[in-house]
């Protein structure tokens, strides 16, 4: 054992802050961030956000342009003030590492983030940055669940109780809602023009459903002032995708020794990115970014990308965690380093997503669904199944449960969609195929687990039951048949059994 005076020194970290970025060995922005004004106010301040959104805008920055486009993150749950230390620690300043699959980790500082106003610290504070005239786009990655609307119906929840909090006190709102609305309520009243709200999120017809639901949320208040936000506010659609998965302390400690670099929470991603966005802003062309100098596609419909996207990554990243999770894997490129879970994910999008959508303008489906598999497969970036296994609650129904009912429509089949419920279900019980305990994260998750317990009793049907997830496939017989096979299958044989008998049923 080593004495202390024979320890070798540490090599001394430099924290990442503005004062820094001349003493760093990797890029960093190549702009006066003290001449940026904030244009954008973005609710939703995660990785996912930073590892795209925010990366846009610092290319555009590093062009010479946007530079009335930075970034204002606005933190709504109390959570959010992890984000709002962290960032206010480094001067707003992260740092961005690709992680391609050959090891190569390309890492940058990104400086498009310029300010963090967390609302339950003030909630007047943030209603007036929204309110500011100079902001021009409110941006959402609120997650699927943030919208507040019923899973079946797509109707506005008016009994949540930040809702009803913020209608009684509508000058110090809780919620999304009670802070735009009000905001764009006092820019009406200032005869101030209204923002953009740019929905971000993984939901189909994201432009529509936020509009639907702020519109909804604004009628409660006052129908005049709804009339006007339905009349005057853009809510563009848009379709996002770069894997982002959670940072750990091994991604800090990799910077720390590759860079001498000490970030509190930097983003790591895959190389891939993409950003379809519907050209519809308030203001038009003056009042959004030159995204597409960046690499954005403006597009006048979204839907066509928006489906390829949610019918084919989205619920194939379900197709493959449930199963892959019971089987004992715990990362995505060990699932898709199993060529019978590839085998089978291939055959989910050609058999029951494809049909699904409609042409995609300049995508070669088939490329793009073999990109998927590469992309799942890389093992740099480490995405964890608990990752994709998370808030079922919200996904299913709006990823893969739409390709159900159009297949069953269309008289179409829909038995590798049946062993996608089934294997969620099974994972739902909450032990594995070894026995080991899962820890089930939805905000469901009382009502989902006791469902999937009593499918083991009188009911095996009890997991579909819930219409406001499933709709009425407990009453599809062309779809509980195929269902409840892979239920049993996924009890008796085990997961991986399972799924190579499934596709080796197809041949």
């Amino acid at each position: 054992m080593r004495r202390r005076c024979d320890l070798v020194p540490a090599k001394t970290l430099i924290h990442l802050s503005q004062a820094a970025l001349p003493h760093l060995d990797l890029p960093t922005p190549d702009y006066d961030r003290a001449a940026l004004s904030v244009g954008i106010v973005h609710i939703g301040v995660g990785g996912f956000h930073r590892a795209h959104q925010a990366m846009y805008l610092d290319s555009l920055m590093n062009r010479g342009q946007a530079l009335d486009w930075a970034i204002c993150g606005l933190g709504v749950l109390p959570g959010d003030a992890r984000m709002r230390d962290a960032l206010k620690a480094q001067d707003g300043l992260y740092t961005l590492a690709i992680k391609h699959p050959d090891g190569t980790i390309e890492a940058r500082v990104i400086g498009s983030i310029v300010e963090f106003t967390h609302a339950p610290d003030d909630p007047e504070a943030a209603v007036a940055r929204l309110a500011d005239p100079r902001v021009r786009i409110v941006s959402l990655t609120i997650t699927e669940g943030g919208y507040n609307f019923n899973q079946a119906t797509g109707a506005f929840d008016e009994s949540h109780a930040d809702v009803v909090h913020d209608l009684a006190e509508p000058h110090r709102p809780r919620s999304v809602f009670g802070l735009v609305v009000e905001a764009l309520a006092q820019r009406r009243s200032r005869g101030i023009a209204p923002f953009t709200v740019m929905s971000c999120d993984n939901i189909q017809h994201n432009g529509e459903v936020a509009r639907r639901q702020f519109v909804a949320f604004a009628r409660l208040r006052s129908a005049e002032l709804a009339e006007w936000i339905a009349a005057k506010v853009a809510f563009p659609g848009s379709m996002v995708d770069r894997i982002t998965p959670v940072t750990s302390d091994e991604d800090r400690d990799l910077l720390a020794e590759r860079h001498g670099l000490s970030d509190r929470w930097p983003v790591v991603c895959e190389p891939y990115t993409q950003w379809v966005l519907e050209d519809r802003f308030v203001g038009g062309a003056s009042g959004r970014p030159p995204f597409e100098e960046a690499g954005v596609q403006l597009v006048a419909d979204v839907e066509p990308y928006e489906l390829m996207k949610l019918r084919l990554l989205n619920a194939s990243h379900q197709a493959l965690c449930y199963p892959g999770y019971l089987a004992g894997y715990r990362y995505a490129h060990e699932v898709c380093g199993d060529p019978v879970f590839v085998r089978y994910l291939l055959a989910y999008m050609n058999r029951e997503a494809s049909p699904t959508l409609r042409p995609v303008p300049g995508i070669d489906l088939d490329a793009y669904k073999h990109t998927l598999i590469e992309r799942f497969a890389n093992p740099a970036v480490r995405d964890t199944l608990a990752r994709l296994c998370a808030e079922s609650s919200d996904r299913i129904p709006k990823w893969l449960v739409p390709v159900i009912h159009e297949n069953l429509e269309a008289g179409r089949p829909v038995g590798l969609s049946a062993a996608i419920v089934a294997s969620w279900a099974r994972y739902a019980e909450g032990v594995d195929d070894n026995g080991a305990a899962i820890d089930v994260v939805d905000n469901r998750k009382g009502p989902v687990m006791a469902a999937a317990q009593r499918q083991n009793g009188a009911d095996p049907l009890a997991f579909l039951r819930d219409r406001d997830l499933f709709g009425n496939l407990a009453d599809r017989r062309e779809f509980t048949e195929p269902y409840l096979a892979a239920l049993d299958a996924f009890h008796s044989r085990g997961a991986r059994a399972t799924i190579g008998a499934l596709v080796n049923g197809l041949d």
